[in-house]
């Protein structure tokens, strides 16, 4: 690594002004800590989030389950009201890379990262969830630009990311075994209000589904989700699968998650 120095501030708003100077703010460092180890990365000042008690917990309300941005994905994993509230988001948690990630790794820290194949982002979107920051609050819909891009401003943190809780959701994903991190994950999320399908790891950030939500609002079956034409045309294609390959499996998903929605 270049050499940086390291501040651990204890409240959010000391954090957000060292961001607001030009700090870097460290959450589990999963992704930053490795891209500063390979030089790809350079931040003169860190500022580590870990000490900031206010970041932290998992609240369940009245229809809804807050989550402190600094929680790691163990926590929500083995958290008993998202188990009973929620399985599908402790499901997911529970499945994020590998042990030693899912130890480190936060909720807040993979959201702001916004990687095209990261879990968080689906069901931050899937389930229409809010993001909570030191100045704002900002709905899923508004808050994922594109790859690695939300609306975040330059000294703004989350600090916290609140969930409604659906009728019943499911998390899939075929992963790819050398990274673990999603070939493509559909998260499906059924409430009173209609359906909501979110995709990662298929194209250059997290999406929605027009097309398998409209069908799946008509008719909720693995059927109807199997009629719908997955285009391929903005879809990612590398060495791990092609375009078409992720399509197909944006529709295969998406038919095993109804399957086990209604299951």
């Amino acid at each position: 690594m270049y050499a940086f120095t390291l501040e651990r501030p204890a409240t959010v708003a000391d954090a957000a002004k060292l961001v607001a100077a030009g700090a870097k703010p460290l959450a589990g460092g999963q992704t930053l800590l490795a891209s500063m180890k390979l030089r790809l990365s350079a931040p003169e000042q860190l500022v580590d989030l870990g000490g900031i008690k206010e970041l932290t917990g998992i609240r369940k309300d009245a229809g809804t389950i807050t989550i402190g941005a600094m929680s790691r994905h163990l926590d929500v994993a083995n958290n008993a009201d998202v188990k009973a509230a929620f399985p599908a988001l402790a499901d997911l948690a529970g499945r994020i890379g590998d042990r030693q990630v899912r130890a480190m790794g936060t909720i807040g820290g993979s959201v702001a990262n916004n990687d095209p194949a990261a879990c968080y982002p689906s069901a931050v979107l899937g389930s229409g969830a809010t993001v909570i920051t030191s100045k704002r609050e900002i709905a899923a819909d508004d808050f994922f630009l594109g790859l690695f891009t939300t609306a975040l401003e330059e000294d703004e943190l989350i600090t916290a990311i609140r969930f409604p809780i659906p009728k019943r959701a499911v998390y899939e994903k075929l992963r790819q075994k050398a990274s673990n991190f999603p070939l493509v994950g559909v998260f499906l999320a059924r409430f009173d209000g209609g359906v909501r399908v979110a995709i990662t790891g298929a194209g250059n950030g997290v999406f929605r589904h027009a097309g398998l939500e409209d069908a799946l609002n008509k008719s909720f079956t693995a059927a109807a989700a199997a009629a719908v034409k997955i285009d391929a045309s903005e879809l990612n294609s590398d060495l791990h699968a092609s375009a078409a390959y992720r399509a197909n499996l944006i529709s295969v998903l998406t038919q095993r998650a109804v399957t086990r929605a209604l299951g």
